[in-house]
């Protein structure tokens, strides 16, 4: 089945309000009508972001294409994606990579990070495929061309403000949380997201697997519990389950992009040998993904690997090359009709986890990344001091420099990740401690508290928490709350408001959260994402 790619809607809505800067076509013999548009995107005075769209024009299909331009002094390239570049001085070559063939009347492009000092001046000097082109982003002197908008290459998905807003859900969910599809559509959140990623997928031997058979494709809903009120069927070969019940929420709200995660926490041990054949591994995923019994639900992969070249539940020594090799064959397999996207670390600190893979090289292979910025602290350290689980800043007595949320996004820039290509990440939950007496935040602990989800403690849902232990206090941009001898950090509804507040001043690509099940019945904290990405 043929399935849209959605670039990052951050980037397609800044892309759809750019002026042309300039515009050439290819005199080179064989390349007629094939044409190279430099446009501009948000700009933050010491640097900004580019994008050169090729299109054909021409009545014959383009299998790849090589496009040059030359950067003025004082501006250097600090990052760029779907496309394969080097650089010899200020000379900057650029070939296709999974974007390579371009039908007639089609187009592809490339983006781009620029860091300058002084005034910013555009590229100059554009030449596709070796033939001279003026892409460089100055109107000609003499009878300016009337300014146009590049046409975007797909069309964004619906979202607030042209963001993503992205929740997760996980499969584990349909038991003891009682959590179903249909909760999704009830509660009002269906309306509010852009995409869900459905965790998880397993990784094993090497390959993509389902996760979970009964949850995914077996269990039975009937009509009162089924999503649009019309029974699963028993007959043979028949699909049930979570995915079932996908497929048809995405028939009530066709503006839902739903991708496959793999991986996670506990299943991130077998990315190690996935990575020493990142081809078959693709394949697989591939295979499994467009599956006929379901290849319908899914428009994309989502990568948890929980880490790349470091330490998770299990620790990983793949190399600093590995995560990029296996972004570069998911894109190469999965071509650029589907979302590819990954999960990562949000460890800022010096020589941390960020500093032990490439996600700066593999961003050009990803439309985007989910940065995991919560789990900073909580009672795993069950002695504390406590600390809130997700600050957005840091703050005087905070337990780690590097173990917050504008450290990570800030760094992934200085990496050459687009910040277009960036998610915030929001946890619908809070973690917690016990025998704590300190209000503010640094006290002592004796454990974990007592959970609600958790038999061992120190993890609750914000929609148990906002009553259990309303918030008393706020510091690095989140919450926390002090109720007897209990010690919580979580988000809430303004506190929200002010992360997605800063999602929108530093351009990133929108936010997502984890998990569904973990908001209120209407909705509370997805309703606070939708309103602050507007």
């Amino acid at each position: 089945m043929f399935k849209f790619r959605w670039h990052h809607a951050a980037a397609l809505t800044a892309a759809s309000a750019t002026v042309v800067l300039g515009l050439a076509v290819v005199p080179a013999a064989g390349a007629g009508g094939v044409s190279a548009t430099f446009s501009k995107g948000s700009d933050w005075g010491t640097g900004y972001e580019g994008k050169y769209t090729i299109k054909n024009g021409s009545t014959s299909a383009r299998t790849s294409w090589t496009l040059e331009f030359d950067l003025p002094a004082g501006h250097s390239l600090s990052g760029l994606w779907d496309g394969s570049q080097t650089t010899s001085g200020q000379h900057v070559t650029v070939k296709n990579t999974w974007n390579g063939t371009i039908a007639p009347g089609a187009s592809v492009s490339f983006g781009f990070n620029v860091k300058y000092s002084g005034a910013y001046t555009a590229p100059t000097g554009c030449k596709l495929d070796g033939g001279s082109c003026d892409a460089s982003g100055q109107p000609p002197t003499t009878t300016p061309p009337p300014t146009t908008t590049p046409p975007p290459t797909t069309t964004p998905p619906p979202g607030p403000g042209g963001k993503i807003n992205l929740g997760y859900f996980a499969q584990w969910t349909v038991y003891g949380r009682n959590y179903h599809v249909k909760n999704i559509h009830t509660s009002g959140s269906a309306a509010k997201l852009t995409h869900i990623n459905y965790a998880f997928g397993n990784v094993q031997n090497g390959q993509c697997v389902l996760g979970d058979r009964d949850p995914d494709i077996e269990k039975f809903y009937d009509a009162a519990s089924s999503v649009d009120g019309t029974p699963d069927s028993w007959d043979t070969g028949a699909l049930r389950g979570n995915f079932n019940q996908l497929r048809k929420l995405k028939k009530m709200y066709p503006h839902i992009k739903v991708l496959y995660s793999f991986g996670g926490w506990t299943w991130s041990g077998g990315f190690g040998q996935a990575a020493q054949d990142p081809a078959a591994f693709a394949e697989s995923c591939y295979k499994h993904v467009e599956d006929p019994r379901w290849a319908d639900i899914f428009d994309g992969i989502d990568i948890d690997w929980e880490y790349p070249n470091a330490c998770g539940l299990t620790c990983d020594s793949s190399g600093p090359a590995a995560f990029k090799n296996v972004a570069q064959a998911l894109r190469n397999r999965f071509g650029q009709d589907y979302l590819v996207t990954a999960a990562i670390t949000a460890d800022g600190t010096n020589g941390g986890k960020i500093d032990a893979a490439d996600y700066g090289g593999a961003a050009q292979y990803l439309n985007w990344y989910n940065v995991m910025t919560y789990d900073y602290f909580g009672a795993f350290a069950a002695q504390g001091p406590t600390a809130p689980h997700s600050p957005l800043t840091s703050y005087p007595g905070i337990p780690q420099q590097g173990f917050d949320s504008d450290t990570a996004i800030q760094k992934l820039k200085s990496k050459g990740v687009p910040t277009s290509k960036l998610l915030l990440g929001i946890g619908f939950y809070g973690r917690g401690w016990t025998g704590v007496t300190q209000s503010a935040p640094g006290g002592s602990a004796t454990g974990p508290a007592p959970s609600s989800v958790e038999p061992s403690g120190g993890i609750d849902d914000y929609k148990v928490l906002k009553t259990k232990c309303p918030a008393t206090g706020t510091v690095g941009g989140t919450a926390y709350a002090h109720c007897g001898n209990e010690w919580w950090s979580y988000d809430t509804p303004a506190t929200i408001g002010g992360k997605m507040t800063y999602t929108k001043n530093q351009g990133l690509g929108g936010a997502f959260f984890w998990e569904l099940s973990g908001d209120t019945t209407n909705g509370e904290l997805i309703t606070a994402m939708s309103n602050g990405l507007k």
